[in-house]
């Protein structure tokens, strides 16, 4: 069953180079910023959000040289709520700037020492400042998932008194469950008068699912990070949010699936982070299968244990040959017969966990030769290995 809201297409927004750059130890340089802007619009999302011009240095160069690139995105920089930061990034020569604006209780008062009608006001003055600029503005709404719902309102409201385009709700701790955020946003969406995006982050394991939520109660943008780089335990993924969006929802969203993969190992690279295993979507191992009777059923209908083709992503599948297979493994990678496949099954599977772990096409092929010569005992074990000792 698909699910309903009130936009059909989903519109992406990319922090990578700037919520994305913010996770622990990351630094990309300015040619990294370039070239992974480059890529990220190759791929087809719909905004990016290129840094934070008032650090001014190397970081407003980067800004700068994103704003100047003839891409399809549309190019952003991030401020503060502050006059300085907004003439800042008016410098680089961006069109368009996201200006956050403290919330919460716990960030215009516990953080800065102020009050919501502090918030409320720096809101109105710097977006109407940059307007005069000619810049277009988003707001983002920091640690909205703390936030009183009737300040969410109020704060929508002078956002687009100001001449705001949309308000971001950001999730800026990663507290929202699905149900909740399903339950926040649609009433938002109700009384905003600009449409939302959904800004989620990972501490609990729900950005993904949060995001799903956000756009189901009609949030016309959902904001990602490709392989889900940010602060702490990360952002909603952008390959993840594609995907689910486009497969399990029949949502469409402007991205090209098949560059998803290069781009997240791209940005893993850039990043100095290995991009996990099995990252869902994007890792080499989303569609490595061992178990014989997934193996045998991919064999037969991939999608049996597939839930997509993993070309669509740019990935491929993999047969992994282990202490779980199946005889079908063994025919299909090493071209045994049936009958040859359960000889040498026993074997294989004592090979498995002598070594701990998977056994290689290579191992393999010389462990059957084993089996053909006779080396080997009948519980399977091989010359490089020694039998089990007997129980006392």
């Amino acid at each position: 069953m698909r699910l309903k809201t009130s936009f059909k297409r989903v519109w992406v927004n990319d922090t990578t180079l700037r919520d994305g750059e913010q996770a622990a130890g990351v630094a990309f340089s300015p040619q990294t910023k370039v070239r992974l802007a480059l890529l990220l619009d190759q791929a087809g999302v719909d905004g990016i959000e290129a840094g934070i011009p008032a650090m001014g240095g190397s970081e407003a160069e980067a800004v700068a040289q994103i704003a100047a690139l003839p891409l399809g995105a549309a190019v952003s920089a991030w401020c503060r709520a502050v006059e300085g930061d907004v003439l800042a990034a008016w410098r680089t020569g961006v069109r368009r700037v996201h200006i956050t604006v403290p919330a919460s209780r716990r960030q215009w008062g516990d953080k800065m020492g102020k009050d919501f009608r502090w918030a409320l006001a720096s809101c109105a003055e710097t977006v109407g400042l940059a307007g005069s600029l000619g810049l277009a503005v988003t707001v983002g709404a920091e640690d909205a998932s703390r936030a009183a719902e009737r300040d969410l309102v109020e704060l929508a409201a002078v956002a687009a008194d100001a001449g705001a385009v949309r308000l971001r709700y950001a999730d800026t701790v990663g507290i929202l469950e699905p149900f909740t955020a399903l339950r926040r946003l649609r009433r938002l969406v109700r009384e905003s008068p600009i449409p939302l995006e959904i800004h989620t982050h990972n501490d609990f394991g729900l950005a993904v699912a949060n995001a799903l939520a956000g756009v189901r109660a009609g949030a016309a943008w959902v904001s990602a990070t490709v392989a889900g780089l940010g602060e702490r335990a990360g952002n909603a993924s952008l390959e993840e949010v594609a995907m689910a969006l486009r497969c399990l929802t029949g949502y469409e969203v402007g991205l090209d699936p098949g560059r998803l993969r290069g781009l997240a190992v791209a940005v893993a690279k850039a990043a100095r982070r290995p991009l996990p295993g099995a990252k869902p979507v994007v890792g080499r191992l989303a569609f490595a299968h061992e178990a014989g009777i997934h193996v045998a059923g991919v064999l037969r209908e991939t999608s049996t244990y597939e839930p997509f083709d993993p070309a669509q992503v740019g990935a491929r599948r993999r047969l992994v040959l282990g202490k779980h297979s199946g005889t079908a493994a063994l025919c299909a990678a090493l071209g045994l017969s049936k009958d040859e496949a359960k000889r040498f099954l026993p074997f294989l599977r004592e090979l498995a966990i002598a070594r701990g772990g998977k056994v290689s096409r290579r191992e393999a092929e010389q462990g059957w030769v084993r089996v053909q010569r006779g080396d080997c005992a009948g519980r399977g074990q091989s010359p490089d290995f020694p039998a089990p000792r007997p129980s006392p």
